[in-house]
């Protein structure tokens, strides 16, 4: 007997005996307020959005009592991700320390995580028990699609400019403050208007939250947004981030079209673009779509998206989204003054529902609450999907879980020859 197998042997004895255990697994961020001794529980319309059913419900959205959901349905075919031959390793630096892309997996809370290069995978990994059936919700990445939409709506003539007012498409909005605005300063967060976002449960978004999900005693979404009518600056000249006006252009394209923005993503971008799985938007009460963040859809999926961007919208040689559109959303340098990097935030540009990032090369994100993201960068062909359970929802609440996001894509873009320069 060689010794290879003579010591095989002694291994399973001593195992038998009870006299020899397996290394433990590392346990996950947070497991155990997140959920994993209960199997991460999905939990209900009013509990959804909390631990300990963040994991399982921001996975699942369609499969929680009490939500609605309207599937949008993906195409005959769909476009491949072959993996990468020999994926570079990634690294990353953070406060004086180099990490690797384990590290981060066990250093902050993510469910999902995929690289793409070139439109292959450099690395997919799940977390906290998702899978790659998952449909990961997006929070305000939504916003982003929304706009890809406005852009095809635009191209087809449903909306004849984005110079149009609101009001024009939504009757119901006549008269309004919302409703005199126009698409091109929905699309900039720019109406003037004081719409608060603070997530703290008192605040504007959380009322237009409990209208769309039908909380008895808060009227209906189009009630919160006829409710809105004091402005903090004219029109058009200021960047506020504000979920209200995201919601009033998922209205728009309805009104403009006839159609659900559920048929309108499958049509104009699902199926186009080759996506794998069908994805779903949450709808509020009133039967229309939450286009300011509840589009959910598998990880892959996410990163199919993120390489149409890369493509400036193109997909099997087709252009899906309007090439010039896409630019006007995307590119920094289109901007006007007070909404490019470091301008419209201290370190964020903002474009037609894209975050601008400030680097030579076009950079930019989708972004949602909790550390859902997208990021792309078109030149070279890099895109990063996280998906994400931070536990609180924005920067201002807790800068860390950010600070190492953005040091992370940093490293991704120079283990893979990205552009980083500013």
């Amino acid at each position: 007997m060689k010794s290879g197998s003579r010591g095989l042997r002694v291994v399973a004895v001593l195992a038998a005996l009870g006299l020899f255990a397996a290394a433990p697994a590392r346990a996950e961020p947070d497991e155990a307020l997140l959920g994993k001794a209960q199997g991460y529980p999905l939990g209900n319309a009013s509990t959804w959005y909390f631990n300990p059913n963040r994991v399982g419900a921001w996975s699942a959205l369609d499969r929680v009592p009490g939500i609605r959901t309207r599937t949008v349905a993906r195409g005959a075919v769909f476009t491949p991700l072959p993996r990468l031959p020999q994926p570079p390793a990634i690294r990353y630096a953070y406060r004086n320390h180099t990490y690797t892309l384990a590290d981060y997996l066990e250093r902050q809370r993510t469910t999902g995580l995929l690289i793409l290069k070139d439109g292959q995978i450099v690395a997919e990994h799940y977390r906290y028990g998702r899978t790659e059936d998952a449909r990961f919700l997006s929070f305000s990445m939504a916003k982003s699609v929304t706009s890809l939409l406005i852009g095809i709506a635009v191209e087809r003539g449903h909306i004849a400019s984005l110079d149009d007012k609101a009001e024009k498409y939504v009757k119901a909005l006549q008269g309004s403050a919302y409703g005199a605005t126009s698409i091109r300063h929905l699309l900039r967060m720019s109406s003037g208007l004081v719409f608060t976002e603070r997530y703290d449960g008192q605040d504007d978004i959380a009322r237009l939250s409990r209208a769309g999900g039908g909380v008895a005693g808060a009227g209906t979404p189009l009630d919160v947004l006829r409710s809105i009518t004091t402005r903090h600056s004219p029109p058009g000249e200021k960047f506020t981030y504000a979920s209200a006006e995201t919601d009033v252009l998922g209205r728009v394209l309805a009104a403009a079209t006839g159609r659900t923005m559920a048929d309108l993503t499958s049509e104009w971008l699902w199926q186009p673009m080759g996506a794998e799985r069908d994805a779903f938007w949450r709808v509020s009460v009133d039967g229309q779509e939450q286009a300011h963040g509840a589009f959910n859809a598998s990880l892959r999926d996410w990163g199919r998206l993120g390489m149409l961007l890369a493509n400036d919208g193109k997909a099997g040689g087709v252009q899906v989204v309007p090439r010039e559109y896409l630019l006007d959303a995307t590119d920094w340098r289109r901007q006007p003054p007070g909404f490019g990097p470091r301008a419209a935030t201290p370190f964020f540009g903002y474009g037609y529902q894209f975050w601008l990032l400030p680097l030579r090369e076009r950079t930019f994100a989708l972004q949602g609450i909790h550390g859902q993201t997208v990021y792309v960068q078109p030149a070279t062909g890099i895109v990063l999907v996280l998906t994400s359970v931070w536990e609180k929802a924005s920067g201002r609440q807790d800068p860390q879980p950010y600070e190492e996001r953005s040091a992370l894509w940093g490293g991704v873009l120079e283990s893979l020859g990205g552009s980083t320069g500013y």
